[in-house]
C-alpha cells in the first residue's frame, strides 16, 4: 500500500475496534487528531486511540525510567475523515482545479479541503 487517504494533522473518527465506540456526551463520535501517517505501512497513529503501556530504560544519569503510555499505529482503513465543513465523517474525493492543482472534496457536501 503506497497512498492513505489521511494526512498528518486530519481529524478523524474510528470505524471499527476497542475505540470505535467511544462517543462524547452529545452521542457524537470522538473525533481525534492524526499525529504521524506511515504511508509504506498503510498505518497511522491517531492522538489518544490505541494507548499502549511502554517500559523505559533510564538512559542517562540521574533520567527517570518507568511505565509511559504511547499511542500505537492502526490500519488507515480503520479511521474515517471528518470533513471541517460540515462536520460529518465522510469519503475523500479528489477535484482538479483550472489551475491543474488537485484538491480533496467532501462526499457529502462537496466542499474542498
Amino acid at each position: 500500500m503506497s497512498k492513505v487517504h489521511v494526512k498528518t494533522g486530519d481529524s478523524v473518527v474510528l470505524l471499527t475496534g476497542k475505540y470505535g465506540d467511544k462517543f462524547d456526551k452529545d452521542g457524537k463520535r470522538r473525533v481525534s487528531k492524526v499525529l504521524e501517517v506511515s504511508p509504506k505501512e498503510g498505518k497511522v497513529i491517531v492522538e489518544g486511540i490505541n494507548l499502549v503501556t511502554k517500559h523505559v530504560k533510564p538512559r542517562r544519569a540521574g533520567e527517570q525510567g518507568g511505565i509511559v503510555k504511547a499511542e500505537a499505529p492502526l490500519y488507515a482503513c480503520k479511521v474515517q475523515l471528518v470533513c471541517p465543513k460540515c462536520g460529518k465523517p465522510t469519503r475523500v474525493g479528489h477535484k482538479v482545479l483550472a489551475d491543474g492543482k488537485k484538491v480533496r472534496v467532501c462526499k457529502k457536501c462537496g466542499e474542498t479541503f
